[in-house]
């Protein structure tokens, strides 16, 4: 387990992410995305985050499983789908504060796009990841990709966030679930689940690609997309659950 101290170290340190948006192809058609125990637009559980509220120090690990995903068919041509897990509301300035005592960060802050799962090459034939694909617990330097089951993982943005920290830096593929900071006056955090149906089999990307690589591949692929937005935050006086003793 990693302890609440080595949390906020990390996030506090974070380099920030590439943030790249591009807008899909006017034909393209839409998906309907759904995500089980999490109501649309709702609070995402605390069982599939990186970390949650504490009753004393503020955040605690979280159990870190990936929640089971579906969507509805692509169109005609379809031969892959791409999963992509991310937090728009970011901080892009003012890291330095995130999980500090005495501070906060600001509402005002820039905000960018942190990834959390990056998946490609998914089989036409599937239209479900089931809970646990791509992650099961936290794993201390990240986890392989050769443990995500079904998909190709790329790096998530914990790769980065980790790079100054000795007790965690390392190569973090597949799904490391939300951990905003709780001193973050924008709270909750909005996540978006998108899956992509694309007109290829495969991206054909190297080793250790990570969410802005992924979506530069397919930008030119998408036959359909489909999104589903929830919510997280690690702070009690903005949703958060603090677990019973």
């Amino acid at each position: 387990m990693i302890g609440k101290l080595s949390i906020g170290i990390a996030l506090a340190t974070c380099i920030a992410a590439s943030q790249l948006t591009f807008a899909p192809a006017a034909s393209a058609k839409s998906l309907k995305v759904k995500v089980d125990s999490v109501k649309p637009g709702g609070m995402i559980p605390e069982k599939f985050s990186f970390c949650q509220a504490a009753a004393k120090g503020h955040l605690a690990p979280g159990k870190n499983i990936s929640p089971r995903i579906t969507w509805t068919a692509g169109p005609r041509g379809t031969k892959s789908y791409a999963v992509f897990l991310s937090d728009s509301d970011s901080p892009k300035e003012n890291r330095d504060k995130m999980n500090k005592e005495g501070t906060t960060v600001p509402a005002s802050t820039p905000r960018q796009t942190y990834f959390h799962m990056v998946l490609v090459d998914i089989p036409a034939s599937v239209r479900a990841l089931k809970e646990g694909n791509a992650s099961t617990a936290r794993v201390l330097h990240g986890k392989p990709a050769t443990d995500t089951k079904v998909g190709v993982p790329g790096l998530n943005t914990f790769t980065v966030v980790t790079a100054a920290n000795d007790a965690m830096k390392g190569k973090y593929y597949g799904y490391d679930g939300p951990c905003p900071a709780w001193n973050d006056e924008l709270s909750p955090h909005h996540f978006k689940f998108t899956v992509y149906a694309l007109s290829v089999k495969t991206l054909g990307l190297g080793a250790d690609f990570d969410g802005p690589a992924a979506l530069t591949a397919l930008k030119d692929k998408i036959l359909a997309e489909g999104k589903f937005e929830a919510l997280y935050s690690t702070n009690p006086d903005k949703g958060a659950k603090v677990p019973k003793m």
